[in-house]
């Protein structure tokens, strides 16, 4: 098997709501590939996809009624510790749930924590040992 990511689907409660916040808070263009039934937003090479939550449990043939933390978060990772502070001001004026705010971590980076609507978490996060490009890909 390749390594390869191609999509990470997130099981919303609301689609519409959340798409709206990925829109509206990250500032993030919605892909032409959607319908009413799933968002997809194109990141790094990658398709962040919103689908209704007890549909994707349907079709993954589990029950939706997880809850608490989930044993996963994403990443968005700044070129700076500068950049996360800006990215934090900019999520809360938008009355984005900061969950930690910015700060020295024990493993040498600087990162903040935000919540969607679904409690999905974000780590927003300069690392000092990851090179960036200039389109914010790792660099191998």
């Amino acid at each position: 098997m390749e390594k390869r990511l191609t999509i990470i689907t997130l099981g919303v409660s609301d689609l519409i709501s959340a798409t709206d916040f990925y829109e509206s808070k990250f500032g993030w263009t919605k892909s032409e590939a959607i319908n009413d039934n799933i968002s997809f937003f194109l990141l790094n090479g990658i398709y962040l996809s919103l689908y209704p939550k007890d549909e994707l449990a349907e079709d993954a043939t589990i029950n939706a009624d997880g809850n608490g933390f989930k044993g996963f978060t994403l990443a968005y990772n700044t070129k700076s510790k500068a950049e996360v502070d800006h990215f934090i001001n900019t999520l809360r004026a938008k009355h984005v749930n900061i969950v930690k705010e910015p700060q020295e971590t024990n493993w040498g980076g600087y990162s903040s924590y935000v919540s969607d609507l679904d409690d999905n978490l974000w780590e927003i996060a300069f690392n000092p040992f990851l090179e960036l490009d200039k389109e914010g890909n790792i660099v191998n």
